[in-house]
């Protein structure tokens, strides 16, 4: 694969063979984001996972403390009062079946959390096949399944974001734009190795995290050696 000029300069100050202390990292990642537009950093991790054994799945939610960056667009499926506290809350989109034809046919996906109450489970369990492949189908573990949508609403608009396995067994996530400092992607980069550290299937035998990278979104990718603290060196 060719990659542009820019892209090549910034791979330069890149070791492809050292795995940085992720302080480092997140100080290189930053510096290789050279893209005209405030590029997100992500953190791709590799696991000794075999998800297609049940309990062997990484799956659940966090709160980055200083959210993504981005404007987060959220739909829910609720009837009755909950649609009002849906709207009060903050919901982009609130309705129920009759958004069904115009998801599954017209395939309309101008959201990117999807939150539901238990009771709204069987009209959305009707769109699992569009939603499941997109990663969008509400999840109990994750929290978007729940009667408390003001919370989840609250939490997604915070920076709450979910994380599970890919068909690879890798965790793909965003920790927040190139334009926050480093302290703010350290902080959030802390909580979701937390998080992920405390996921860790009991069934699991051997070693859980093969690799960490972190990336930005036109940059080339810059391994962290190590999930312990993120602490910023002091000047």
């Amino acid at each position: 694969m060719k990659h542009g000029k820019k892209y090549v300069e910034a791979a330069k100050l890149v070791d492809r063979a050292v795995a940085y202390e992720p302080a480092e990292a997140v100080a290189l990642v930053k510096k290789t984001a050279v893209a005209k537009f405030d590029e997100t950093i992500e953190v791709h991790i590799r696991t000794g996972c075999d998800g297609r054994h049940a309990e062997q799945q990484v799956r659940g939610a966090v709160v980055l403390p200083n959210g993504t960056g981005k404007t987060v667009k959220v739909l829910v499926f609720a009837k009755g009062d909950k649609v009002a506290e849906a709207e009060a809350a903050g919901a982009d989109y609130v309705g129920g079946e009759e958004l069904i034809p115009r998801i599954q046919n017209d395939g309309w996906f101008d959201f990117d959390v999807v939150v539901a109450t238990p009771d709204m489970m069987g009209v959305v369990g009707r769109l699992g096949k569009v939603l499941g492949p997109k990663g969008l189908m509400p999840n109990a573990k994750a929290g978007t399944v729940t009667m408390d949508v003001t919370k989840a609403i609250a939490d997604i608009k915070a920076g709450k974001i979910e994380y599970r396995l890919d068909k690879s067994n890798i965790i793909h996530v965003p920790v927040g734009k190139a334009s926050f400092d480093e302290e703010k992607l350290a902080e959030n980069f802390n909580a979701l190795m937390e998080a992920i550290v405390k996921a860790k299937p009991s069934a699991l035998k051997g070693q859980y995290l093969r690799s960490i990278t972190l990336t930005s979104t036109m940059g080339p990718g810059v391994k962290a050696v190590s999930y312990t603290h993120l602490t910023l060196p002091t000047t």
